[in-house]
């Protein structure tokens, strides 16, 4: 029984990757959502200032900021240029109130393995205190994709472990690690460090190995999942970032009522409530649920 349990939920720019801020804040409200991911490319349309004006009349949390980062140059850019665009990242999370960086590792770049986990290891511990002093938490979030050398969730937990950095921790994305978490349930340490949660639904029978569709479209056992997570003591972020041709078609509209549907199933089967921050004394307005 987990009736004591809030369920913080956000919605990622990155599942309606076409609408601006301010439209994703009017339709993510009306479907009763109060906290959003944000993807930095898309911050760049509008100054910081302009973007906390919308935050905060919206009454809309701000839960995470990604993907800074990029450590061993696979990008093109040197290891400084890396650490200041993190820097960067940190200070606009610390104005937006937003508590986690989530931080990209890049590809292996034709490092060795123990050399591109040291430049790693150098980062975070580098940008560890200004994180702590701005009151944020890096989190790094380990990827399949070729844009990360990290592609195991123990492999990122052995990093984190050897930074001794307390305000570093980890992102799970369900939709690659599913099977690893699992694995690694018998351990607290995965549990412990796991500050945002991905939430995404895949079908082996689809012919695109990057379709990340909504919850309940696939095979991924996601409510058993979260109902682990959550009986071992998980209590951060879950992000909602289902991106591909299936979204496409159905649309952002149905995207985000098939989601509200699916938040509402699964604090009705967990017996949970959602945590709700929403700062804006205009009530929400419901949007109508369509079917998943």
């Amino acid at each position: 029984m987990l009736s004591s349990t809030s369920l913080r939920i956000a919605v990622s720019q990155l599942a309606t990757l076409r609408w601006g801020l301010a439209e994703e804040l009017c339709h993510y409200t009306e479907h009763g959502f109060d906290a959003i991911s944000l993807w930095r490319p898309k911050l760049s349309d509008l100054s910081i200032c302009e973007a906390k004006e919308l935050l905060d009349s919206a009454g809309v949390r701000v839960s995470s900021i990604q993907w800074p980062g990029s450590f061993t140059g696979s990008e093109g850019q040197t290891f400084r240029e890396s650490l200041e665009d993190s820097y960067e990242a940190i200070d606009i999370a610390e104005q937006l109130d937003c508590p986690l960086v989530v931080l990209r590792t890049g590809a292996r770049a034709g490092h060795t393995l123990s050399h591109a986990r040291r430049l790693i290891r150098l980062a975070i511990e580098e940008l560890a205190p200004a994180a702590e002093t701005a009151g944020v938490t890096l989190v790094m979030k380990p990827s399949k994709a070729e844009a990360s050398f990290l592609t195991t969730l123990r492999d990122t937990l052995a990093i984190l472990d050897a930074s001794g950095c307390p305000n570093v921790g980890l992102a799970v994305d369900l939709w690659s690690f599913s099977e690893e978490l699992i694995s690694l349930q018998s351990g607290t340490s995965v549990f412990e460090r796991t500050k945002i949660v991905s939430v995404a639904d895949q079908a082996k029978s689809m012919s695109s190995c990057y379709e990340r569709l909504p919850p309940g479209a696939g095979d991924l056992p996601l409510t058993g999942l979260l109902r682990l997570l959550f009986e071992s003591g998980y209590r951060g972020e879950i992000e909602f970032d289902p991106v591909g041709q299936t979204v496409s078609s159905m649309g952002y509209e149905e995207l985000l009522a098939s989601l509200r549907h699916y938040v509402d199933d699964v604090q009705s089967d967990m017996n949970v409530v959602e945590y709700n921050t929403r700062r804006s004394k205009k009530p929400l307005a419901m949007a109508e649920v369509f079917p998943r």
